[in-house]
C-alpha cells in the first residue's frame, strides 16, 4: 500500500460489483441458475453450488497433483457409504476412478515441459502391482467369464486401484514431512469414522441409514436387536477391521512421535479406533491387533519388548478364549465368539469352501473376476458362484481367479511384508523412522490375517491405505537418507 493511502477508503474487489458491466454478468449468472433449477430441480441447484468448489479442486490438482492422492484417501473413507444418500443404483465408485485418472492427467500437464521423473516409481513394488494388474487383465479372456460388465466392475477393486495408487504414493509421499502428513490425514479420518460409529450406536442411525438397514442389510447389522456400527463406510465388517488397523498403526506411531502433541493425538486415534472395532461387532477384526502387535514386537529386535509383548497378547487371548469376563457386554460377547472353533458362522464358511473346492478343481484360473459372491448377483443372479458367500478375501480371489491367481496374490503380499520386515530390522538407521515403518508393516500383517475371515484387504478405505503402505515401506531408503544427512 502506498504511503498516505486511506486503508478504509481504498477500493476493494467487492466495489467492482457496482460497475454496470459486472452487475450484468452477475444477473446473467443468477438467471442461468434460476432457469437450471426450474428445469432440472434441486439436483441442478446442488450442482451449481458444487461447481465453484469443483473448479477450485481442479486448479489445486493442476498446481499440486499430490492433492489427487490425498483426495483419493479421503474418498476411500466416505465414498461407499455415500451411496446410502443417493438414488439406488448410483455408481459412486466412478468418482474414485475419475479422481485418480485426473491426478495422472494433472501430473502430466503440471510437468509438461520438464517431463515427469519416473525414477522414484521404478521399484519392485511397482513391478509387482503391474504383474497383478496384467494377470487381472488376462482374466478378460477366461473362458468361464459370463459377464464382461462384472469383470469390469470387479477389476477396479482387485487390481486397478493398486496399480494407480502405488506410483502416486512413491512420487508424492517422498519425504519425512509428507510421511507425517499421511499419518495425520489417516488419523483424522479414523477419528471421524469412530465418532460417527459412536453416534450410530448411542443416538441411532440417521433416516438414510435407517432406510439402508430396512433392507437385507439389517440382517447382518442388527444382531438380537443390537446395532453393529458401520460409520460412513460400506458395512460393519469394513468399519471394524479398518478401525482396528488404524488403531494398531496409531498406537505404534504414537510411541515413535517425539512431539507431545502428536503423541497425544495418535493415542487418541488408537483409543477411538479400538472403540470403533468393538462397536462394529466384527469378530475377525480382533486378529488385527493380535497379529499386528506380535509382528511389531519381533521387528523391535529387543528381547525384553518381545517377551513383554507376547505375554500381553497371550493374556488378551486367554481373556477371550478361556474366560467369561464381561460376557454380559454384547460387543465383548461377539468378539469372544471369534475364538470358538464350533461357531455356526465358521462352519457355514468351511462348508462353502468345500463346495468351491469341488467346483474349482477343474478351473485353475477361477470363474472370472466379478463373478463370485453376493455382488455378482446383479450380473448373474442364477450362477453357481454368485449364490455362494465368499466372505474371505482369499476365498474371493480363489473363486474368481483360481489357484493360480491365489498363489500369485499371496506371493506378492508375503514378498512385500517379508522384504519390508528385513528393511526395518536391518537397513533403516533412524530409530523414529524404523518404528513408523514397523507400524505400517504391523498394520498390513494384521489386515492380511483378518482378510481370511472378511474381504477386508480389497475394500476401501483399507485397500487404499494398504497400497500406500506397500509403497512407503519399500521406499524406506528414501526417508532414511533424508534423516541421516549431516
Amino acid at each position: 500500500m502506498q504511503f498516505g493511502t486511506d486503508p478504509f477508503n481504498a477500493p476493494t474487489g467487492s466495489d467492482r460489483l457496482t460497475s454496470p458491466k459486472y452487475l450484468v454478468i452477475l444477473a446473467f449468472i443468477v438467471l442461468i441458475a434460476v432457469a437450471a433449477i426450474a428445469r432440472q430441480g434441486i439436483v441442478a441447484g446442488i450442482g451449481l453450488i458444487v461447481l465453484p468448489f469443483l473448479l477450485l479442486f481442479l486448479y489445486k490438482l493442476y498446481t499440486r497433483p499430490a492433492t489427487g492422492l490425498y483426495t483419493a484417501l479421503i474418498l476411500g473413507f466416505v465414498l461407499l457409504g455415500a451411496g446410502r444418500y443417493l438414488p439406488e443404483g448410483t455408481q459412486v465408485g466412478i468418482v474414485m476412478d475419475v479422481v485418480l485418472g485426473l491426478t495422472y492427467v494433472a501430473l502430466f500437464l503440471n510437468r509438461f515441459y520438464d517431463k515427469v521423473d519416473w525414477k522414484p516409481v521404478k521399484k519392485d513394488v511397482t513391478l509387482l502391482a503391474f504383474i497383478w494388474f496384467g494377470y487381472s487383465l488376462l482374466q478378460f479372456f477366461n473362458p468361464e467369464v459370463q459377464s464382461r460388465a462384472a469383470w469390469l466392475a470387479g477389476i477396479r477393486g482387485i487390481s486397478v486401484y493398486m496399480v494407480m495408487i502405488i506410483p502416486l504414493a512413491l512420487l508424492f509421499i517422498n519425504n519425512r514431512r509428507r510421511l507425517d502428513q499421511f499419518f495425520t490425514i489417516w488419523g483424522v479420518l479414523s477419528v471421524l469414522a469412530s465418532i460417527k460409529g459412536i453416534i450410530q450406536v448411542t443416538i441411532g442411525p440417521d433416516p438414510f441409514e435407517q432406510l439402508w438397514l430396512n433392507t437385507d442389510n439389517g440382517l447382518t447389522h442388527i444382531i438380537f436387536g443390537n446395532l453393529r456400527a458401520f460409520s460412513f463406510m460400506s458395512d460393519a465388517g469394513q468399519f471394524g477391521a479398518n478401525q482396528a488397523y488404524s488403531a494398531v498403526v496409531a498406537t505404534i506411531v504414537a510411541f515413535a512421535s517425539r512431539n507431545n502433541g502428536r503423541k497425544i493425538f495418535f493415542f487418541m486415534v488408537a483409543l477411538l479406533g479400538f472403540i470403533g472395532m468393538f462397536l462394529s461387532g466384527t469378530r475377525g477384526a480382533i486378529s488385527i491387533p493380535l497379529t499386528g502387535f506380535f509382528l511389531y514386537f519381533v521387528l523391535r529386535k529387543n528381547i525384553y519388548v518381545m517377551v513383554s509383548g507376547v505375554v500381553l497378547l497371550a493374556l488378551v487371548f486367554i481373556f477371550f478364549k478361556f474366560t467369561f469376563v464381561a460376557q454380559d457386554n454384547q460387543f465383548v460377547r461377539r468378539m469372544r465368539s471369534a475364538f470358538n472353533p464350533n461357531d455356526p458362522s465358521l462352519q457355514v464358511r468351511l462348508a462353502n469352501q468345500k463346495r468351491l473346492s469341488t467346483y474349482l478343481a477343474t478351473r485353475p484360473f477361477g470363474g472370472g473376476i466379478g463373478h463370485a459372491g453376493v455382488k455378482a448377483k446383479a450380473y448373474m443372479p442364477d450362477s453357481f458362484l454368485s449364490n455362494i458367500a465368499t466372505d474371505s478375501w482369499y476365498v474371493l480371489i480363489w473363486a474368481e481367479q483360481g489357484i493360480v491367481g491365489l498363489i500369485l496374490h499371496l506371493f506378492i503380499l508375503f514378498y512385500i511384508i517379508i522384504k519390508a520386515s528385513v528393511i526395518i530390522m536391518f537397513r533403516i538407521r533412524d530409530p523414529e523412522l524404523r518404528i513408523k515403518m514397523a507400524a505400517l508393516a504391523a498394520g498390513m500383517m494384521g489386515v492380511m490375517v483378518a482378510s481370511y475371515g472378511n474381504a477386508v484387504l480389497g475394500t476401501m478405505p483399507t485397500s487404499l491405505l494398504i497400497y500406500t503402505s506397500m509403497a512407503l515401506m519399500l521406499n524406506s531408503k528414501q526417508f532414511d537418507l533424508e534423516t541421516v544427512k549431516p
